[in-house]
């Protein structure tokens, strides 16, 4: 399979889902906007869309960051989805599935700096992409924002700051607010460009000793174990599809 990356500034790294893909010996290739490089112009190729987070929001401008065209992005995003590709988004990503949908992303009402469990609902106990979770989990959080519901969506799991952390918008289109891709290499390069000078008053956001304090391989390897379980989804669909 092929897996096109977008991603959004280099310390939002695609972290565990990079490390999935090679794993896999899949094909990979990126549109790192930070450095000019450009969006996908033709989909046709790419089996699995991951939209990475980034400090901007989904009504960012050009004018605010020139690197960042979310109407364009959003396109993109449209034509993989309509084609019945994969299309994940982490983060502002999550938010860019939800507004390419029509559905306006909102402002969490916590922000979350850290490692914090989430909750699963009911659809996501029974959805079999993620019975692997459990109940809950601890994952990783760095946002401020959360995706916007479409009349279809499914909110798969909330954590106590921010009631939608993972949104099914169809069988292969998903947003993850939370991080379950950090690592601490990952952790180390957004402390790095981030403010984190207030986060004692902040009821979820972790000083940078915790922060790099934390094992993230358990919810890195919940992450690999959803992504193989899409991936059969995916290919057992277009396998359907070629009939």
């Amino acid at each position: 399979m092929h897996i096109h990356f977008i991603v959004h500034e280099h310390f939002e790294a695609p972290g565990a889902y990079e490390a999935w893909a090679k794993s896999h010996s899949h094909t990979l290739s990126y549109s790192r906007v930070y450095q000019g490089e450009p969006l996908p112009d033709n989909i046709a190729a790419i089996d699995f869309l991951i939209v990475m987070g980034g400090p901007q929001d989904p009504h960012t401008t050009k004018a605010q960051c020139a690197h960042f065209d979310t109407l364009a992005e959003q396109q993109v995003i449209k034509k993989a989805i309509d084609a019945d590709r994969v299309v994940l988004g982490i983060c502002l990503g999550a938010q860019l599935i939800g507004e390419a949908l029509g559905a306006r992303y909102q402002h969490s009402p916590e922000r979350e700096i850290g490692k914090f469990p989430i909750t699963l609902t009911d659809y996501g106990v029974a959805d079999p992409l993620f019975t692997h979770f459990g109940k809950s989990l601890q994952v990783g959080h760095w946002h401020n924002d959360m995706p916007g519901l479409t009349a279809d969506a499914q909110i798969v799991a909330y954590s106590e700051g921010c009631p939608r952390q993972i949104v099914a918008y169809s069988d292969l289109v998903f947003g993850f607010q939370c991080h379950m891709e950090l690592t601490k290499d990952v952790v180390a390069l957004l402390i790095a460009n981030d403010d984190l000078s207030a986060a004692a008053h902040n009821r979820f956001v972790q000083a940078p000793s915790v922060l790099l304090s934390h094992d993230y391989d358990e919810m890195n390897q919940k992450l690999l174990e959803f992504l193989d379980k899409l991936a059969k989804t995916y290919q057992t669909k277009r396998k359907q599809q070629q009939r």
